[in-house]
């Protein structure tokens, strides 16, 4: 049983950051913190886009994890920032599995949350036997059922949000979003692609929690906000290069002797709590938490809480475990 007490743990600075080279084209910049002879852990970010970021670190106990956090194809401080050639999900699997190989660990904890909890399962589902545990988070399965929810139906509850995504397309352009912002975002003039990047990420953005947050006055940067709507929009468009019913089934027949917690907020308008569920059922020996007073967002109290009540919980499973 988790604790509703948990919160995370205090900051925490990088020991290690390196670029991997995968191909021609793409390094891979990950990091390392904690401690070098600890459990490892690799925290798989969301979006497909978004970058990791210092706040990420501090789920886990810095004294018992060695703790990874990969920026995926495309974001962060990955380069090239915002290509799309050659990112697909298989490329990211290969790419986690290479920073495995490099940093010589034979079996670690993965940690996943919304797009993360996706690519966490692409991933355990082919490197079964390299995982010791996974902790997901307000379950994605890119069906087109959740992509619908997301670029529509979600109006029945942000009516508001989806308003303003679409007001700031022309009258005869709203019909497909998704296309008509593709077309604005992958413009070559940045006065054209950049503040359109700025308004699709709003609005994922403005239906992240269940109650609004105060506005952000942190500082807008225009590569990486064109390089995360780029990315998203690139693995939307083609459903995440993957079968979801597929990878669902998979992780019921390949991850069923695979310690596993899901987290999911009860009120996620962005990843809507009918997936986990399911996936839950699929995966019955799983630890199940529904929060009753969360959202989508990892850091709202109580989903936060659970996250790093998993991450105390996987301590005593991985004291054993070869590293």
């Amino acid at each position: 049983m988790i604790s509703n007490a948990y919160n995370l743990y205090p900051e925490l600075d990088v020991t290690e950051s390196h670029l991997l080279k995968v191909d021609e084209t793409h390094e891979i910049y990950y990091e390392i913190c904690g401690n070098p002879q600890g459990a490892p852990v690799v925290f798989l970010h969301g979006g497909p886009g978004s970058g990791c970021n210092p706040t990420q670190r501090r789920f886990f106990d810095p004294k018992h994890y060695r703790i990874i956090l990969i920026d995926q194809r495309g974001c962060g401080r990955s380069r090239p920032l915002g290509c799309i050639a050659h990112n697909t999900t298989q490329h990211l699997v290969d790419d986690i599995d290479r920073i495995r190989q490099q940093l010589g660990i034979a079996r670690w904890l993965v940690f996943g949350g919304s797009w993360g909890s996706t690519l966490a399962l692409a991933y355990a589902t082919q490197h079964t036997a390299h995982i010791s545990g996974l902790i997901l988070r307000g379950i994605f399965l890119s069906r087109p059922t959740e992509l619908h929810w997301f670029l529509g139906a979600v109006k029945q509850f942000y009516p508001e949000h989806w308003e303003t995504l679409c007001a700031y397309l022309p009258a005869g352009e709203r019909e497909d979003v998704l296309r008509s912002y593709q077309c604005l975002v992958f413009s070559e003039d940045p006065a054209i692609s950049i503040p359109a990047a700025i308004q699709w990420n709003a609005f994922e953005s403005g239906i992240m929690t269940l109650l609004p947050r105060a506005a952000g006055d942190g500082e807008v940067h225009d590569a990486v906000e064109l390089a995360r709507a780029r990315v998203q929009i690139h693995y939307i468009a083609h459903h995440c290069f993957i079968s979801g019913s597929a990878l669902l089934a998979e992780a019921a027949n390949k991850l069923a002797h695979t310690p596993t917690v899901i987290v999911q907020g009860r009120y996620d308008m962005v990843c809507p709590p009918i997936t986990a569920w399911e996936l839950s059922k699929a995966m019955p020996h799983a630890t199940f938490h529904m929060i009753d007073d969360a959202g989508h967002s990892a850091m709202e109290t109580g989903t936060l809480s659970a996250l790093v009540g998993a991450t105390e919980c996987f301590k005593s499973l991985s004291s054993s475990d070869p590293t």
